[in-house]
């Protein structure tokens, strides 16, 4: 089984990270490859647009990699600009639907047939209208902004 690792796509513009995931994502390659062109790229760009595209010889994550995954979007909650992920895996368009309300910016699931139409859209900077897939304008707010007033 060869290792998972991610690869950068070129010939994007300075505030979009687009990345491809092969083989099996473990642990290492978030902490080796993702985690440190998130951050190189936030230190850039201040706001970041995460192309994330799942290779066609993606084999899945390990549970290490899935929490590191967690914490990444944890700890960069609001420093992505938009976020779109390019997979044929149901369960992980299934997770990214279900957990997208909670983050501050639009995502978009695209299949890899649309890869083209994934990189047009993250490369936008006009705000997007809401739409069938997940709606940018109905996003959760925050809880610390739904705290009761101290009495």
């Amino acid at each position: 089984m060869p290792d998972g690792h991610f690869t950068q796509l070129e010939g994007f513009p300075a505030d979009v990270l687009a990345v491809e995931a092969h083989g099996r994502i473990d642990h290492d390659a978030y902490v080796k490859d993702l985690i440190p062109a998130v951050e190189a790229g936030l230190a850039a760009s201040g706001k970041l647009k995460l192309l994330y595209a799942l290779g066609e010889d993606f084999e899945g994550f390990t549970a290490g990699a899935m929490f590191e995954d967690g914490k990444v979007g944890l700890l960069h909650l609001a420093d992505f600009a938009r976020i779109a992920v390019v997979s044929d895996v149901s369960w992980i368009n299934g997770g990214v639907r279900l957990f997208a309300p909670l983050i501050r910016c639009p995502v978009r699931t695209f299949p890899r047939a649309e890869l083209a139409a994934a990189k047009a859209w993250i490369c936008e900077n006009e705000a997007p209208e809401g739409g069938p897939e997940i709606a940018a304008d109905h996003k959760l707010a925050m809880l610390e902004d739904r705290e009761p007033p101290a009495s």
